[in-house]
């Protein structure tokens, strides 16, 4: 299986930036593509980006494209979302997750390991 942990999150006005960091162990992690999504209180949790396995392709929601860019480091393990801009309305949790086999990257129920989540609030 594979272990997921992310960091990063924190508080930050509106227009700030914020990088957030996930880091993958237990299994090849150039072998499997990963995702970001995220969840707001009281709303379902909804696809922010994704990332193929060679970082060669992304892909990300109309509502942060433009201003999040999902990169990954494989000699690192590790995946990063480079969040701009930031809006209120980006404040949720965001959970890195992976996924091991070809699938619709924007669906939760393709992924197969999640991290715990980081917090991010976008102060007005």
């Amino acid at each position: 299986q594979v272990q997921l942990v992310e960091s990063g999150g924190g508080l930050v006005q509106v227009g700030g930036s914020l990088r957030l960091s996930c880091a993958a162990s237990g299994r090849t992690f150039s072998r499997y593509a990963l995702g970001w999504f995220r969840q707001a209180p009281g709303k379902e949790r909804e696809f922010v980006a994704a990332i193929s396995w060679s970082g060669g392709t992304t892909y990300y929601a109309d509502s942060v494209k433009g201003r999040f860019t999902f990169s990954r480091d494989n000699a690192k393990n590790t995946v990063y979302l480079q969040m701009n801009s930031l809006k209120p309305e980006d404040t949720a949790v965001y959970y890195c997750a992976a996924r091991f086999h070809i699938g619709n990257y924007y669906r939760v129920s393709e992924y197969d390991a999640w991290g715990q989540g980081t917090q991010v609030t976008v102060s007005s």
